[in-house]
């Protein structure tokens, strides 16, 4: 096997498969590496001039900072980002879907309007921070004990209840009562409230907040009842009284959330938020484009899939826009490209701060390289919508939603939005999980996978050792993706994960 990997015939780049030393000969590239190169970093493959582009994926990654020579190693130390026009086509890469004939089904819960489940939870939702220790005392109240402590479980005679999960956060006040910010934190509490993994929520207040309860449910059309409880504990009378009034709120809710069962439904329910975190050379490569490959089955058979973090898919904008269905797709992808551009200067920041020292760490240099990575998961259909954070996704297909780079923050207005599915792929491990949605890991390279198979769900560096092509790693994740989706626990569901990763976007100042 090759030490190298060379991705497309046009690159001036190749990337290392393992720790390549002086003297290593490149077969087929005529180059002799010149001193140590680590495993998933660049080798350039032939003379590069200060100034010149430095490509990989065929695609402009920066601009070379002095002479390299052939064999040497390609990264922080003498390529740079820098800016370039990129011609966006709106609409060129457009190409009709091949639906399947017959869809994957998953075993979903059906709620009584017909939206389709992946889990079943209760929430206890917060209106704002001062509220967030009552709400975790209340579902704490519900825990279940780890196997073996012998105490008795809470929840022990409602066995199809996933578990109650206080989603807190550290907003609410402080901030402009018809701002933006405001606005957004409501259309996230909204679509938690909403989002059909939730067999009930309560919500619970201080009750002088900014963010009012029935601000809430007003902007968000929001409806009290057997399904939505609220309260404050300013109403209530002190901590202790909203405890026991909300553990008392959610034993009512327990017996009708119990009385659901799973039963065969079309793949097109299954609503993907895609993530990518702690990135390395090979996410490019292995991980994320498997990812794509399980995308584009998921689309063929109905479903949706959410692309997110708009900083980091930075100049690789135009690759999406090829493939917006209409030039409007297309005006808004680049609107939020803008209003990014504008958000960052206004902040005393620039669009090329990532990536971030794990990621060069990894073998990625530049912004630009990790986002033609990034960009890599969703697969190559059309992309046919753009939404704003915590905006409702309807459309079945790929879909653009504007988020931070930040993973909880992204897979927060994914979860908002309607994923009930989240797939994570990681080059340098990952810790996330997330609630009421089930997160996938997906492992870009071995060595990683052996060091945390307590956190990673499938791994996919048989594609950067060999052994595997993307096209089956694909096929494997959408199985796991389909069986996840059936009831199938993931690994950091196992550890707990999904209440702390709850981080709604804080936007602007606090006062």
């Amino acid at each position: 096997m090759n030490p190298h990997i060379r991705i497309h015939p046009n690159d001036n780049v190749v990337i290392a498969r393992r720790q390549l030393v002086g003297g290593t000969v490149l077969e087929g590239e005529a180059v002799t590496v010149a001193g140590l190169v680590p495993p998933g970093h660049k080798v350039a493959t032939r003379a590069i001039a200060a100034g010149e582009p430095v490509r990989r994926y065929d695609q402009i990654i920066g601009t070379a900072t002095q002479r390299i020579a052939p064999g040497q190693h390609v990264h922080t130390h003498n390529l740079a980002f820098s800016d370039f026009a990129r011609a966006h086509e709106p609409g060129a890469g457009v190409q009709p879907t091949a639906y399947v004939a017959a869809p994957a089904t998953f075993d979903g819960i059906v709620r009584a309007d017909g939206r389709i489940a992946t889990r079943n939870y209760i929430g206890v939702l917060t209106s704002v921070n001062c509220s967030a220790t009552a709400a975790r005392a209340i579902a704490d109240h519900f825990r279940r004990p780890p196997p073996g402590d012998g105490r008795a479980d809470p929840l022990a005679g409602y066995p199809n209840v996933d578990g109650v999960v206080a989603l807190t956060h550290g907003m609410g006040c402080a901030t402009a009562s018809d701002g933006e910010e405001l606005r957004v934190l409501r259309r996230t509490l909204g679509g938690y409230a909403r989002h059909p993994n939730f067999a009930a929520v309560l919500v619970v207040g201080l009750g002088c907040e900014t963010n009012q309860i029935q601000g809430l449910i007003a902007q968000e059309g929001l409806q009290e009842g057997a399904r939505l409880a609220t309260f404050s504990i300013q109403d209530s009378g002190g901590t202790a009284k909203t405890v026991a009034r909300g553990v008392e709120i959610v034993k009512a809710m327990l017996p009708e959330a119990n009385r659901v069962r799973r039963e065969p439904v079309p793949a097109r329910h299954l609503t993907v938020g895609l993530q990518c975190g702690g990135s390395d050379g090979y996410s490019g490569i292995s991980a994320n484009p498997a990812l794509g490959a399980a995308v584009d089955r998921l689309v063929r058979h109905g479903g949706a899939a959410i692309l997110s973090e708009t900083p980091e898919i930075y100049g690789g904008e135009h690759l999406l826009t090829r493939r917006a269905v209409s030039r409007e797709v297309a005006d808004k992808l680049l609107a939020r490209i803008a209003w990014w551009e504008a958000y960052t200067a206004r902040n005393g920041m620039r669009m090329d701060n990532n990536p971030s020292a794990g990621n060069k760490a990894g073998g990625l240099t530049t912004i630009l390289e990790k986002s033609l990575g990034a960009i890599a998961k969703s697969g190559t259909t059309n992309l046919v919508d753009v939404v704003e954070f915590a905006e409702a996704v309807a459309a079945r297909g790929v879909v653009f939603m504007d988020t931070p780079g930040y993973d909880p923050v992204s897979a927060t207005g994914q979860v908002a939005g309607g994923a009930n599915l989240i797939c994570f792929t990681t080059g340098r491990g990952s810790a996330y999980g997330c609630a009421p949605s089930p997160s996938l890991k997906f492992s870009t390279n071995t060595a990683l996978w052996t060091a945390q198979q307590d956190d990673i769900d499938l791994d996919c560096g048989g594609i950067v050792d060999g052994l595997e092509t993307v096209d089956e790693a694909g096929e494997r994740i959408f199985r796991l993706m389909l069986a996840t989706a059936s009831g199938r626990r993931t690994k950091s569901e196992g550890h707990g994960y999904g209440q702390s990763e709850f981080v709604p976007w804080q936007l602007g100042a606090v006062m």
